[in-house]
């Protein structure tokens, strides 16, 4: 998950085809080690893909799984939390010149 974490980071920032050198200085940045093997594994997944592409795709497999035993919570409240957790920690990124901005979400 953190290697997603960076990639997605990276893609924000604007760089459409991070490399494993780009995800390391994220993670090395806020202290987190690296497996080469699993950085690159997620790399050669995504690269070439569109991330909004792949976001939709999973978010249509995830409505077609069982929810066994879930609480229904409203799309409208649930899904602002986790964006609104992450800004902040973008934010940050931006600020150490981790990455860079071309979302007018973040800037």
């Amino acid at each position: 998950m953190r290697y997603v974490a960076a990639y997605l980071l990276a893609v924000l920032g604007g760089n459409e085809s991070p490399t494993s050198k780009d995800l390391k200085k994220i993670l090395d940045s806020v202290g987190i080690e690296t497996d080469d093997e699993r950085m690159n594994k997620v790399i050669s997944e995504l690269n070439g893909k569109n991330i909004e592409d792949v976001i939709a795709q999973g978010n249509g497999k995830l409505a077609s799984m069982p929810a066994g035993g879930a609480v229904a919570v409203s799309a409208g409240g649930g899904s602002a939390a986790p964006a609104a957790a992450a800004a902040p920690a973008a934010r940050e990124y931006l600020r150490r010149g981790i990455v860079t901005c071309s979302s007018s979400f973040l800037c």
